[in-house]
């Protein structure tokens, strides 16, 4: 049984640095929380993994690949996790920098664990140069049984592709699908001049397709999260904007609280309820020992807000921006 304890909670509810969050709910009733690579107390963590009952008190389990790959076991960015089950094993889909050749790759590596170890398959899915192929997120569309991958950023538009029944190669014959294009330079004050960080669920006959923009990190961070929806998980999506014609529409920004939030994820509580899970930067607290200077020194540390659903669009229920008062906790199963 759901119940609502009665508890609350304040953000941020891991207060180390954890950029990129996927949550998912395992086969063992608990929580698993999948991060950005960073460095904690001077070692590098690839995979960074935590664990908990509740949505809000976790434990961190620390690294959940403990080998690179080979083809990028001398470079570092290791971004953007995405994790789903199958039948018992656990795929993780990320974005690496490969050895020998410019830009990014995408990636899979499988786990008989949530709490992993992790290991690649020994050879990316797709590469391509600078960092379009980066921020993968797995779907399994039940309207049709197809299997999606969706991912995008480096200035193009977020993209969806299927993938073949082994879940780590695209389809034979499969095409790539552009979802999204950004608005491109010329309005510093538009978050969709670089779109990434796609999140897809289908709710109520809508497929919304979470997304964000437009830059991360650093002291001239302007980040938020945008959100789009369809009938179909492979488009054609209207955005939030489109709909509202506001070019500034945005389902979340930052306050002075809280500065460039974004890159989430949904997680559904005991009770039903979605929860939007994302990074933000502490303004108190911006920067920490990072990789290098490449990776970026922003220090982004994971948050927690409820969603709802009001005339067929998703919104907080705290507003348009991070809470940073005590709020009603999730539910949990009883």
């Amino acid at each position: 049984m759901a119940i609502s304890t009665g508890a609350t909670y304040t953000n941020p509810i891991w207060n180390d640095d954890f950029p990129d969050p996927t949550i998912i709910q395992a086969q063992d009733g608990l929580y698993y929380a999948y991060g950005t690579q960073t460095k904690r107390a001077g070692v590098i963590i690839n995979l960074q993994i935590a664990r908990s009952a509740d949505l809000v008190h976790w434990n961190y389990l620390g690294e959940g690949l403990p080998g690179k790959p080979t083809w990028a076991s001398k470079t570092q960015k290791i971004w953007a996790p995405h994790v789903s089950e199958h039948h018992g094993r656990y795929y993780l889909y990320y974005s690496a920098k490969p050895n020998t050749k410019r830009g990014l790759c995408l990636a899979v590596a499988l786990a008989e664990s949530p709490a992993g170890p992790f290991t690649d398959i020994g050879e990316p899915l797709q590469c391509g140069p600078g960092f379009l192929n980066i921020d993968p997120m797995a779907f399994d569309d039940p309207s049709t049984g197809k299997k999606l991958l969706y991912w995008g950023s480096g200035f193009g538009p977020l993209m969806v592709r299927e993938l073949a029944d082994d879940r780590i190669s695209f389809r034979p014959g499969s095409k790539t699908r552009k979802l999204i294009q950004p608005a491109g330079a010329g309005d510093p004050k538009r978050y969709d001049q670089l779109v990434e960080g796609s999140w897809v669920v289908l709710r109520n006959g809508w497929y919304y397709l979470f997304y964000s923009g437009n830059n991360c990190c650093g002291d001239d961070a302007h980040y938020g999260v945008l959100v789009a929806r369809s009938r179909s998980a492979t488009g054609p999506f209207e955005t939030l904007a489109e709909a509202t014609d506001d070019p500034y529409r945005m389902l979340l920004e930052g306050n002075t609280y809280w500065l460039a939030p974004g890159h989430n994820c949904i997680i559904t509580d005991a009770a039903g309820t979605d929860w939007l899970a994302y990074h933000a930067i502490d303004p108190q607290q911006p920067k920490f020992d990072a990789i290098d200077a490449d990776q970026g020194y922003s220090r982004r540390v994971m948050l927690l807000d409820q969603l709802e659903y009001v005339d067929g669009w998703p919104r907080l229920v705290t507003g348009g921006t991070p809470s940073f008062k005590p709020q009603p906790a999730p539910a949990v199963q009883q």
